[in-house]
């Protein structure tokens, strides 16, 4: 059964994040939906979901998810195995870096979601994160800034895939991106 992969993107940073996952994975292995184009029971069809969301300006949701904010939180993800991965900018908006990806965690947990994918938050530099765990050195999903950090992209994304092979236990290798 594939893996499920749903962003939101405005200005397409998130959007190509899902595709160099899939690339990863495979499209045979793993399906990428716009958030704006699905509904509740497109969810039903995976166990094994990875979704994406970047922050906005001061913490703010992105338009899509925002749009989707009441279905998402009306999903059952009771023994589904759910991965994130949150955009944002630590230097510019570093009291609220990732802030969307930890509003979206809460939800989904609430909902019943296993989560995978923990990310260390060494190598970032912010105030605060609603994506950190708190009393911990680790955000809910995988942190990209492709603002400030573009550079370290690809190395994330590698390291992050081969993590979410391990966790999600899947019987196929996943590819390394080059960039």
């Amino acid at each position: 059964m594939a893996i499920g992969l749903f962003f939101g993107s405005d200005e397409g940073n998130t959007e190509r994040v899902a595709y160099r996952i899939q690339q990863r994975f495979g499209s045979e292995n793993l399906d990428v939906h716009d958030i704006a184009d699905v509904t509740q029971l497109d969810f039903a069809r995976y166990n094994q979901i990875i979704l994406g969301i970047p922050t906005w300006d001061f913490g703010q949701i992105q338009s899509d998810w925002e749009e989707f904010w009441d279905d998402i939180s009306a999903v059952n993800f009771a023994g589904k195995t759910v991965a994130l991965y949150g955009l944002g900018d630590q230097f510019g908006y570093g009291d609220y870096f990732l802030d969307a990806m930890g509003m979206l965690h809460d939800v989904i947990v609430q909902n019943g979601a296993i989560i995978i994918g923990h990310w260390s938050t060494e190598g970032y530099e912010f105030e605060a994160s609603k994506a950190q765990i708190p009393e911990t050195d680790l955000f809910v999903g995988l942190a990209l800034d492709e603002d400030q950090q573009e550079d370290l992209t690809t190395e994330r994304l590698n390291r992050w895939c081969e993590q979410l092979q391990e966790e999600f236990a899947l019987d196929f290798s996943v590819k390394p991106l080059d960039d």
